[in-house]
Order: structure tokens, then sequence, then C-alpha cells
């Protein structure tokens, strides 16, 4: 079995890579349907509909980044992301798709630094690969 440490990682807005990025969380979801029909032996029958995904990225709030910057923009553009891991050298596998920002919060807290939260919903479809 292969695992991987997650300080690796790393979130990029097109080829750039995101600073500061504390971790982030990608959800895929497969939405079915109901196909059970009478005489069916008892058991639920299903079939998938579509899928979707979401992604969550957590970072230290840079000012200077311009992809932060643009991750922190809902105005219902298209961001092209990349989500890597554990790392973006040959090899490396790699989530990518292009997106919308949805929600962005801030966390300001006197014992902290200043933090963001960004969360993307896929436009389309999520590709798994290596780089």
């Amino acid at each position: 079995m292969a695992t991987h440490s997650g300080y690796g990682g790393a979130v990029y807005v097109d080829t750039t890579a995101v600073a500061e990025v504390k971790d982030f969380t990608l959800d895929v979801t497969a939405n079915t349907t109901d196909t059970t029909v009478l005489g069916s032996d008892g058991w639920t029958d299903l079939e998938l509909v579509n899928k979707s995904w979401t992604a969550s990225i957590n970072v230290i709030w840079d000012d200077t980044d311009s992809n932060q910057a643009e991750l922190r923009l809902i105005d219902g553009g298209t961001v092209a992301l990349k989500l890597y891991p554990a790392g973006t050298t040959t090899g490396d596998h790699e989530w990518s798709g292009n997106c919308i920002v949805t929600s962005v919060s801030k966390t300001v807290s006197t014992d902290s630094l200043v933090e963001a939260s960004i969360t993307v919903t896929g436009k389309g479809s999520l590709t798994y690969g290596t780089v």
C-alpha cells in the first residue's frame, strides 16, 4: 500500500501555485436515482445520474498573492484548479478541473495569523492523473 504525507501537497490556479496553503479537502459525489421496480426481490436498485465535486482550500491570508486573490473572488468566473495531494514532481498525482468560487470566509484571531477558507464547486468534470 502506498501512503503519502500531506505536507508535500499543493494547490495551483492555472500553472501558478497558490501561496500559504494550509490544507485542502476534495469531495466527489455520485448522484443516483432509485430505479427499483415492483417484483424486484426487495433490494433497491440505483442508477448513476451525474457526478459533482467541490473543494475547500484553507490558506494563511496573503494579500500580495494574485492566485489567492483570484480564488477569493465570487464573481461567477471560472477558475482552472489543480490539486496535488503529495507534490508536483513527475509521477505525482493530480486532480484538476474548472470551478467557480462559491464561498469565502476569513478568520481573524488575536492568537493566530489571518486565514481564509475558500470553497469552489466544479464546473464540469474532474480529472485524475499523474504529473
